[in-house]
């Protein structure tokens, strides 16, 4: 198993700039997959952004070029740059394991962009 737990959340301004951070009980193995989720009010759990073992990263269309995900294995931590943010990236963002076909979820921790 793993247990991972996010911190970092919080009431931005827009165009302003957060980092998420996921601390893993676990390293990153070979053939895992690590990543952030998000699910704003009424909307359904969309990828924000995944890294592999090997640093492939993908990203969900609407962050591509103002979020940036990085791992930093000696600490078991995954992050989430988080720049040029719009009221429309307010959402509880969740971390994601994907492991052996086994997906493990954070708690979750919100992220409100709002003047």
């Amino acid at each position: 198993q793993v247990q991972l737990v996010e911190s970092g959340g919080g009431l931005v301004q827009p165009g302003g700039s957060l980092r998420l951070s996921c601390a893993a009980s676990r390293s990153m193995f070979s053939n895992d997959n690590m990543g952030w989720y998000r699910q704003g009010p009424g909307k359904q759990r969309q990828l924000v952004a995944s890294i592999t073992s090997s640093s492939r990263t993908t990203y969900g269309e609407s962050v591509k070029g103002r979020f940036t995900i990085s791992v930093d294995s000696a600490k078991k931590t995954v992050y989430l740059q988080m720049n040029s943010l719009k009221p429309e990236d307010t959402a509880v963002y969740f971390c994601n394991s994907l492991r052996a076909g086994v997906n493990y979820w954070g708690q979750g921790t919100q992220v409100t962009v709002s003047s």
